[in-house]
């Protein structure tokens, strides 16, 4: 499952709603929490449900869904609204743990099971920061889940948990409960087995800051990130794909390791590969998709 791009688009604005049928994010996530008030949440369940089905069969992306926290009866009301055949994957924000994750499983299990869809097909994404018990609770997503499909993290919303003013320092920087976030965040999904994803570039007009963050974000170790408008799409998914040096160098290390499948080390143009570079190396051409193997060139 390829997750460079995760477009956010409120449930409820027929508009963009619209204009992101033709997206070329890799996941388009329908927003049933905090984009859509109060008063519109009905309407919002409504409206991605049909737009599931209407658009089930003719889209290039994954559909998710962001529901509210389990924490809030209206949690149940999401699910019962748009698991079906069209919905892929549910965001699930303000998660406490991977107790959350199990929770919404079952829930899934249930409602997969009415509609006569494979159970265990709808996978999950959990917003991982967003509490402070959250942090407490990080190392227990090492147990995964069958249906976890990638970790993210926020700075908001544990803001308020946390009472800050402001999730930066004076310098711009972001603050140190903030930096321990996203780490523990690319920590956990390693754990766990599933994609890091970082969160937004709150900017969307700041094509050259956003370029700036996903690629040191990428060599950090995370494989995607969030986006909030449709002009940040393409950038993300450019930065987070392996470039042409990258895959060369993969393919490479590959070669050198299988020719010689004894070694510890292999030499490359005056550099030596250990074998955490050969799982790297893997990782890469996987990142890069089907088509792209160690004997072929890149699609």
């Amino acid at each position: 499952m390829k997750m460079r791009s995760l477009l956010f688009v409120p449930a409820d604005n027929e508009k963009k709603l619209d204009k992101a049928r033709g997206s070329t994010a890799d996941v388009l996530i329908l927003d049933l929490e905090d984009s859509v008030a109060a008063t519109r949440k009905v309407t919002a369940r409504e409206m991605a449900s049909r737009y599931l089905g209407e658009t089930r069969g003719a889209r290039t992306w994954q559909a998710f869904v962001r529901i509210n926290p389990l924490s809030e009866p209206g949690a149940l009301f999401d699910l019962a609204s748009v698991v079906d055949e069209g919905l892929d994957g549910v965001v699930l924000p303000k998660a406490n743990g991977i107790e959350d994750v199990v929770r919404l499983a079952y829930c899934l299990d249930v409602l997969e099971a009415r509609c006569g869809i494979p159970v265990g097909r709808t996978r999950i994404l959990t917003v991982a920061t967003e509490t402070a018990a959250a942090m407490l609770n990080m190392g227990g997503y090492a147990q995964s889940h069958a249906r976890l499909a990638g970790i993210t993290w926020g700075a908001e919303d544990l803001s308020a948990a946390l009472g800050a003013s402001t999730n930066r320092e004076a310098d711009g920087a972001l603050s140190h409960a903030y930096v321990l976030a996203r780490s523990m965040c690319l920590i956990a999904a390693a754990a766990a087995r599933v994609s890091p994803i970082d969160t937004l570039h709150a900017d969307f007009r700041d094509a050259a800051g956003l370029e700036a963050a996903c690629a040191e974000s990428r060599r950090r170790g995370f494989t995607g990130r969030i986006a909030i408008h449709p002009d940040q799409v393409d950038v993300i998914n450019r930065c987070y794909s392996p470039s042409e040096e990258d895959l060369a160098l993969a393919r490479a290390v590959i070669a050198a390791f299988a020719a010689q499948p004894d070694a510890g080390t292999v030499g490359i143009d005056g550099r030596m590969y250990d074998r955490p570079h050969l799982v790297q190396a893997h990782k890469t051409l996987a990142n890069a998709g089907p088509a792209t193997t160690a004997g072929s060139p890149a699609q």
